[in-house]
């Protein structure tokens, strides 16, 4: 199939992901070399603080280790952010994407935690689903002494860390958990399925392809992948009710495999009268903002993000 091309303004940064994150295709026999590269790029959450005012505590929770992020001098009534990293759920850790949890710490004034969850194929689904749970349900369970207002927790996260988001918003409406002020899922991994229309325009091509997206799902799933024994706390759009959800945000790019998956949840849930802001970006890739930070589109794209941040935060 033919791919939707890239915006010019973001294949530089394209270039440089590949370059230094997918040096190895990501196949079921290279998954644990992939993950150690990994964890060998992405620095500390001491590293992506640096010199801004914000303290960090390293917690262990019931089941889960955390590390929660707060503006120095301490804080009440704040916005809670519980954060899930991204990395295809076989790669990452809470240190992925802290520099950014740093910048939504300054920016809005929110304590935020991150999780540290089980990785597949070791531990697979829905275990990384059921360690965020327990992330997010120590948060709520300890918001008042970490200064946090309790009707003002988010769940969100991109890629992987989207998917779970999802997934936690899903449990936490089914087993009467945590309220939730909203879910940002941002280009998020939902479907095991692998068989939308964009899936297969970016067959070896592009940050996260199809290819990279059917090792996790294997890895995550093993046999139980494409059958009707896949829980919606292991791939979200397996759901069949998707009412009483929190509002969602749900970023993607339109030259990506998570395209339509996400455009799909949207719709999904719409049809149940719920709420959910979707932006589909022309041209963009998986995690183009994060690689092209200064690019129009990804400014943008961070703008629409932060402006539904400061709505649903009030």
């Amino acid at each position: 199939m033919t791919p939707v091309p890239y915006d010019p303004e973001l294949e530089p940064g394209l270039a440089a992901f590949l370059e230094l994150v997918e040096q190895v295709p990501l196949r079921a026999e290279t998954i644990l070399a992939n993950r150690a590269h990994f964890d060998s790029i992405v620095p500390p959450v001491e590293a992506a603080i640096g010199d801004r005012p914000v303290d960090f505590e390293h917690v262990t929770a019931p089941g889960v280790e955390l590390t929660v992020l707060r503006p120095r001098g301490g804080i009440s009534g704040a916005p809670g952010i519980c954060s899930i990293h991204g990395g295809g759920m076989v790669l990452g850790n809470r240190a992925f994407g802290a520099a950014g949890l740093v910048d939504d710490v300054l920016r809005f004034g929110a304590v935020a935690v991150t999780v540290e969850y089980r990785l597949a194929p070791e531990h697979p689904a829905p275990a990384a689903a059921e360690d965020c749970y327990a992330g997010l349900c120590w948060f709520a369970e300890h918001a008042g002494e970490l200064g946090v207002d309790p009707a003002r927790i988010l769940v969100g996260g991109s890629s992987a860390g989207g998917g779970l988001s999802a997934a936690v918003a899903l449990m936490a409406r089914d087993r009467g958990g945590p309220a939730l002020v909203g879910q940002l899922l941002d280009c998020p991994m939902l479907d095991d399925r692998n068989e939308t229309v964009s899936s297969r325009q970016y067959d070896g091509i592009g940050a996260w392809d199809r290819n990279n997206n059917d090792t996790a799902w294997n890895a995550i799933l093993g046999s139980r992948r494409g059958t009707d024994a896949v829980s919606p706390y292991a791939a979200p759009a397996r759901a069949n009710d998707l009412s009483g959800l929190p509002p969602a945000f749900i970023s993607v790019g339109a030259a990506e495999v998570f395209r339509d998956e996400a455009i799909d949840y949207a719709t999904r849930i719409w049809a149940t009268g719920g709420r959910a802001e979707l932006h589909v970006w022309s041209g963009g890739y998986h995690g183009f903002a994060g690689s092209a930070p200064h690019a129009e589109v990804s400014r943008a794209a961070m703008a629409a993000r932060d402006s539904w941040l400061r709505r649903v935060f009030g």
